[in-house]
């Protein structure tokens, strides 16, 4: 040992020895020398010009002491608790060195980010957006701010608000942010997630339709997708390009808009502007063009055909025009040319339109119209048009004679037709509907009726369009037989097709007929329901040999040169069963031949007898 060291060594045991410790005293240092944060590490540190063989006591702020040989303290992640006053000595035996001055050590709980984003989580494409990325604690420090963006290094900022100036589909993501400085970083705030999308766009809807007509009320009403309805949206409506403000005549209510009685005016192009309170970059537009229209036409249409027999079925189709959104239905019908209209009793309205006769009767027959209702307050269409409905009994004695007997007529021409009754009644008449129930013929000079006997006969000399219609025979108590479905022409073709029911299992001819003379080209083309009916026609003429009720449809025919008649309803029926009168006629057919016989051999038994009673009585005499 150098003599230097151990005389130093003998001073201080000769002055512990003597209890002269005030001139020796210990040195405490700490790093960090400012606070720290929770998590951190402090490291203390004890020195003395000469600690050879000395052990370090340290003191903590709890009072409590203990030894590190070493002279340092490590404190790993500290707690505020681990804060407060440290000191610390030197010690051999029993003999301690003097307290170092103390050095405090501020431990402060480590600040949390949080983030915000405006003007929203959900942000739409274009829109500014701004983070702002608030530390809560760790005094007045100026941070560092740092972003992540799917738990990526993403930037760096002074400042804690980061803008974004027109945001983007790759823009979206999850941000989070921390700040940095002197002492460390402070917590990293949780995630919040951006989302981008296309601005939803707004759609019009118009009710009841857009095609309306004048009187109606119509409504139009602005909608944004479901998923964002929640946002703070405003309407502004416009009419062309003048935006609409509350009137008498115009009712606005948040994203709606009520026009009341439209009139041709208020047709026009409405649009519905939305945008997102205090966003404008939100903006956008939807337009709806609305159409009005005067006096709405009801068409009432009958399907298969306005003549039926009894058990068959019809459909009667009520159909608003130029427009098929919302409306109910009503049906009228009349049986009689004195009586009114009366709603029909088993008929309900409904959207379709439809109102079907399964198995018709003769109580059905008469004349049929609708009319459509919707909408609030209720607005009601004109009338339709009137369609007749005839039902017909299995059978009758009378007949329906008509002359030329075919349903398609040239304009011009004479017509005759007559009820004949066969079992030598009267009181049957012919009578028709064109536009309006009446007796044929009408008041028309051109018209004459006659009635002889067991016949009435209605002829029409020069026909015109407005003759055509359904002519049927009608006894005096009203029972209506034979409806048959006459077309007058102007053109230059027609086709000649039966005016009766065809029986299933007969051959059906059908003829392509000419106002003038035939042209030196007689092929012609036949159409069953539109289409062509094809290796069926020979000339101008179409046979098919075994009629079935799949033949039963609409018929015309065209010629390349005079064109196309009108179309003609065929109609087929199936087998019918022979009446009782026949089967007692063919009965008898049967069995005469044996009544004959029984006859002749009685016949004879009589005369015989008689033979045998004259010879015994010229044998007793």
């Amino acid at each position: 040992m150098e003599l230097s060291s151990l005389l130093l060594v003998i001073l201080l045991i000769s002055a512990i020895d003597s209890e002269e410790t005030e001139d020796i005293k210990a040195t405490l240092t700490v790093q960090p020398q400012s606070s720290v944060f929770t998590g951190d590490t402090v490291t203390l540190t004890c020195a003395m010009d000469q600690s050879s063989g000395l052990e370090i006591l340290f003191l903590t702020p709890s009072n409590y002491e203990y030894s590190e040989a070493s002279g340092t303290k490590r404190i790993s992640s500290v707690k505020v608790s681990d804060g407060g006053e440290y000191k610390c000595r030197a010690r051999r035996g029993n003999y301690y060195t003097l307290y170092s001055d103390p050095i405090r050590v501020t431990v402060e709980e480590r600040p949390k980010a949080q983030v915000s984003v405006r003007p929203g989580e959900h942000v739409f494409r274009g829109e500014t957006v701004t983070l702002t990325c608030d530390i809560t604690g760790g005094g007045n420090t100026s941070w560092q701010y740092r972003w992540y963006k799917d738990s990526h290094y993403y930037t760096v900022s002074y400042k804690q608000k980061y803008t974004i100036s027109s945001v983007s589909e790759h823009h979206a993501g999850k941000y989070t942010c921390r700040g940095s400085e002197i002492r460390g970083f402070s917590h990293t705030s949780d995630a919040v997630t951006l989302t981008v999308s296309a601005l939803p766009r707004a759609t019009v809807r118009v009710t009841p339709d857009t095609s309306v007509f004048t009187g109606e009320t119509v409504t139009l009403k602005c909608e944004i997708e479901e998923q964002y309805r929640s946002l703070n949206w405003r309407y502004l409506w416009y009419k062309d390009r003048t935006e609409v403000y509350k009137t008498q005549h115009y009712t606005v209510n948040t994203n709606t808009l009520t026009i009341s009685s439209v009139t041709q005016s208020d047709q026009s192009q409405y649009s519905c502007e939305t945008e997102i309170r205090e966003r404008p970059k939100t903006s956008s537009r939807s337009s709806v063009d609305l159409i009005v229209t005067d006096q709405p036409k009801t068409v009432l249409r009958v399907s298969p055909q306005q003549w039926l027999t009894e058990g068959d079925s019809v459909t009667l189709m009520c159909e608003v025009n130029r427009s098929s959104t919302g409306w109910t239905f009503s049906w009228l019908t009349k049986h009689n040319l004195s009586s009114g209209y009366d709603l029909v009793s088993d008929s309900s309205g409904g959207s379709k339109g439809n109102y079907t006769v399964s198995s018709a009767a003769l109580k059905h027959t008469g004349v049929y119209m609708c009319r459509a209702e919707r909408g609030d307050p209720v607005y009601h269409t004109h009338h339709s048009n009137t369609q007749p409905l005839w039902i017909t009994g299995v059978s009758s004695s009378v007949s329906l004679n008509i002359r030329p007997n075919r349903t398609q007529h040239f304009s011009s021409e004479s017509l005759s037709l007559s009820c004949e009754d066969h079992r030598n009644s009267t009181g049957w008449t012919v009578r028709r509907y064109t536009n309006t129930l009446e007796t044929c013929p009408s008041s028309s000079s051109s018209s004459s009726v006659r009635s002889t006997g067991t016949e009435s006969t209605c002829t029409i000399r020069s026909l015109i369009t407005s003759d055509t219609g359904v002519y049927w025979c009608e006894s005096e108590s009203g029972h209506k037989l034979h409806p048959v479905n006459i077309s007058i022409h102007d053109g230059d073709v027609i086709l000649d097709s039966p005016v009766h029911p065809v029986t299933e299992g007969d051959s059906l001819t059908l003829h392509c007929l000419y106002r003038y003379k035939n042209p030196s080209n007689l092929r012609a083309e036949y159409y069953k329901d539109g289409s062509e009916v094809q290796n069926q026609t020979t000339g101008d003429t179409l046979i098919i040999s075994t009629v079935s009720k799949s033949h039963e449809d609409f018929y015309y025919c065209k010629h390349p040169e005079r064109g196309a008649s009108l179309k003609s309803w065929i109609s087929v029926t199936g087998f019918q069963e022979e009446t009782s009168g026949l089967k007692m006629f063919s009965f008898l057919l049967a069995v005469c031949p044996y009544l004959l016989v029984t006859v002749v051999l009685v016949f004879k038994c009589f005369r015989l007898r008689d033979e045998t009673s004259d010879l015994s009585d010229h044998t007793n005499k």
